[in-house]
């Protein structure tokens, strides 16, 4: 339960800080500048797209805060025997990380009407997340092929549950990110092109954000931080 709770409430200090920066208690008739610059910005689409977004990416939230804490209730009993991390999950995190960094560059140019940029970022972030599912498959037949099978161990079971979990969402994501990427090399309007280029971005920080989680739960280091707070508090 506490794992839900402190993962809650990360994820809500992202909300807070993010919806902070969206203008929602902002007072039109008290803003000062030039009347056409007003009308555009209470017209965009930018801040309804984003806050559906983060309303997706707070369920997805949910559901991974589940999973741990289910997780850690299960390796409470006598049969739970954890399984060794490959080392190869250590390249996938490197080439996730690089995926967002590149979204993160796209969007960045994307504000500065910069295209080949944008194009170049959008590239590289399918082609690394594409290395990165690539990759996660690879890490899954290295473990069956040693015998840690599905079902020969609870440890095994989520372990492949919560990391083709995240897969999924990833490969959802790069549906997304395919259709940004057509209309980047298809002449896409510039704001429409912004506001998606956004969009995956956010996405994909989220996560890379769920990933680094779940290797550390994975890797048994969110299980020693618990236990030393647990020690702190008592």
């Amino acid at each position: 339960m506490s794992v839900i709770l402190v993962f809650l409430a990360v994820i809500a200090g992202f909300g807070g800080w993010w919806l902070s920066h969206q203008r929602l208690m902002a007072k039109p008739w008290l803003e000062q500048g030039v009347i056409g610059d007003l009308v555009g910005m209470e017209g965009s689409a930018l801040p309804t797209a984003k806050i559906g977004l983060g309303v997706f990416l707070a369920v997805v939230g949910c559901l991974f805060a589940l999973f741990t804490s289910a997780y850690f209730m299960r390796m409470e009993l006598s049969d739970w025997q954890p399984l060794p991390i490959p080392r190869l999950l250590w390249f996938n995190t490197g080439v996730l990380v690089l995926s967002s960094v590149a979204l993160q560059c796209a969007s960045v140019a994307a504000r500065k009407g910069q295209i080949d940029t944008v194009r170049l970022g959008l590239t590289t972030a399918g082609l690394t997340a594409l290395a990165f599912l690539v990759g996660q498959l690879v890490a899954w037949r290295e473990l069956t092929a040693d015998g840690y099978l599905l079902t020969a161990n609870p440890a095994n079971s989520f372990f492949y549950l919560i990391t083709g979990m995240h897969g999924l969402h990833i490969l959802g994501g790069l549906v997304a990110l395919g259709r940004t990427t057509a209309g980047a090399w298809n002449g896409a309007r510039p704001q429409r092109l912004r506001l998606s280029v956004e969009l995956c971005a956010m996405y994909w920080h989220f996560l890379l954000f769920v990933w680094l989680a779940i290797f550390a739960l994975l890797a048994g280091w969110a299980a020693t931080f618990i236990d030393i707070c647990r020690q702190l508090l008592t």
